[in-house]
């Protein structure tokens, strides 16, 4: 673990098998710390466990995983709050969206995350890439 602290909270994980449960569990204990499990905490936790899967299936490096909560303030912009989530690893090249057939053990990752939050995206890094997602908090 990295930072917890704040509005923000960040680990990084090896590529070994229990990377996946150990993200799941962080994320979990950070949105219960907010106060945020409730609203947020199953879908959360399902698309960060998918995408830190996707990382491992693909590169032998870290697994960077970022959470930063809205912080709202007197100059916070009038729109509804979002959890911003990100995860990160080694490989340059961004994922790709497949559709995967019905049959298909794997490859729905990225569809959950296109269908289940509000914004989404990748980015280039020095190090490698960035997959964030945006998920809509109430109220």
């Amino acid at each position: 673990m990295i930072d917890t602290e704040g509005d923000c909270a960040e680990w990084t994980f090896p590529a070994v098998p229990g990377a996946v449960r150990s993200a799941r569990h962080a994320v979990h204990e950070a949105l219960r710390g907010w106060g945020l499990d409730a609203a947020v905490g199953d879908m959360t936790v399902l698309l960060v466990s998918e995408l830190v899967t996707n990382s491992m299936q693909y590169t032998s490096g870290p697994i960077g995983v970022r959470l930063v909560r809205p912080h709202l303030n007197g100059h916070a912009p009038a729109a509804r709050p979002g959890l911003l989530v990100e995860v990160s690893d080694p490989l340059p090249d961004p994922p790709t969206e497949r559709m995967a057939g019905p049959d298909d053990e794997g490859g729905r990752g990225l569809q959950l995350v296109a269908c289940s939050a509000r914004r989404w995206g990748t980015r280039r890094g020095k190090t490698g890439k960035t997959v964030w997602f945006e998920l809509a908090l109430p109220g």
